[in-house]
């Protein structure tokens, strides 16, 4: 089996058995967005406790790219501290599904998770901590995205 097979396979596991899938009721960031060339769609939830990802959960519709996309980032997040959330970057999403060959607009599909997480804690930053340096940072991120 092949590293693109073995990825493929990651990508459909994910896919079809979504890790933190759901929602928090009152969650610290509650952030949606959409793809408008495909129709993916993506909201997530999550709560912060001692600067850390106490609780994530993603919801959606779409391919199975996106929707893996943001199963994966959400175990990634889960647990680790705000400042590790802020510096994750967009090769981080692509490395950790084996996808580097995208083409533009499946490349979109990939990283709406992460511009949600990333337009999320722009809000978080501004309007519960009041960090606009921090915040203007994220914001130049996620619309960089794509």
């Amino acid at each position: 089996m092949s590293s693109a097979d073995i990825y493929r396979e990651i990508i459909l596991d994910y896919y079809r058995n979504p890790r933190n899938y759901g929602k928090i009721p009152e969650p610290d960031i509650a952030q949606r967005d959409s793809n408008p060339l495909c129709g993916d769609e993506l909201e997530m939830h999550i709560n912060i406790k001692d600067d850390k990802v106490s609780d994530v959960k993603f919801t959606g519709k779409g391919c199975a790219i996106s929707q893996a996309s943001a199963s994966l980032l959400t175990e990634l997040i889960m647990g680790k501290d705000f400042e590790y959330v802020k510096k994750l970057t967009k090769e981080d999403i692509l490395d950790n599904l084996g996808l580097h060959d995208l083409g533009p607009a499946r490349i979109k599909c990939a990283l709406l998770s992460l511009k949600v997480l990333k337009s999320g804690l722009y809000s978080y930053l501004v309007d519960k901590i009041k960090d606009t340096a921090s915040a203007d940072k994220i914001k130049e991120e996620a619309s960089g995205l794509y």
